[in-house]
């Protein structure tokens, strides 16, 4: 019986299904998950809501910055599915941002400093008592650099936007993959080029190249290499 609860923190690309896999993780481990990317997308839909996008789709930061205070998330398990679900200041926001509408505003919202920092030191404190698998784009850089466990995924822009336009279809919802893949390229390049906190690779992350595998296959993988890093913990 391991000793040990860790960070497992779960970095890359955009539509890699990062999420998904934590989500699972979580379920067969007991651990809490945390996605930091819904945080910024849950921020991206107050500023839709709240007229911060100006009429060029820039970002009304000092605005943003004063009322950054009043922005509340949490996440709570839903009773029937048993999935983690995005609050928005008290409201359930899983669906609205899932849309396409935030995921072709939200690169530009998480290049805000204010924003980062805050959500940073959210997801810190969500991390403190241990027992958290997190997904993002700078968990293991920037949030949790510390973290016993590191994984960065990746996959082709290709196979990512089929897979958002599988999603997307699969609940009811209007897709065009073309436009779906020009998003995700567009939002590589601002992840990747990003002032702060740029999407990168943390030097002891393990690469995960999803791209061929199934969903059971990449659980397999991850659930291997947590047993693995337990019991080199355990052994010390």
């Amino acid at each position: 019986m391991d000793t040990h609860k860790i960070i497992v923190a779960i970095d890359g690309y955009s539509s890699c299904g990062k999420s998904t896999m934590a989500k699972t993780f979580a379920r067969k481990t007991g651990y809490r998950h945390i996605d930091s990317g819904a945080m910024y997308r849950a921020v991206t839909l107050y500023c839709m809501r709240n007229g911060l996008f100006k009429a060029d789709g820039s970002v009304d930061a000092d605005r943003l910055e004063r009322e950054m205070a009043g922005i509340s998330i949490s996440f709570r398990n839903n009773a029937v599915t048993g999935v983690t679900e995005t609050y928005l200041n008290g409201e359930n926001v899983e669906r609205e941002i899932r849309s396409i509408e935030v995921s072709e505003r939200v690169s530009p919202v998480s290049a805000i400093a204010v924003v980062r920092r805050v959500l940073t030191g959210m997801q810190q404190d969500f991390g403190r008592e241990k027992g958290i698998v997190m997904d993002g784009r700078d968990i293991g850089t920037a949030v949790f650099p510390e973290a016993e466990l590191k994984v960065f995924v990746t996959a082709s822009p290709e196979v990512r936007a089929r897979r958002r336009y599988d999603e997307m279809t699969a609940k009811g919802e209007k897709a065009d993959y073309e436009a779906i893949l020009e998003n995700v390229k567009e939002r590589d390049r601002i992840d990747s080029t990003r002032e702060i906190s740029p999407l990168r690779q943390a030097p002891d992350a393990l690469v995960l190249d999803n791209g061929n595998m199934s969903l059971q296959e990449q659980d397999e993988w991850l659930m291997d290499r947590f047993n693995e890093k337990l019991e080199s913990l355990n052994n010390r």
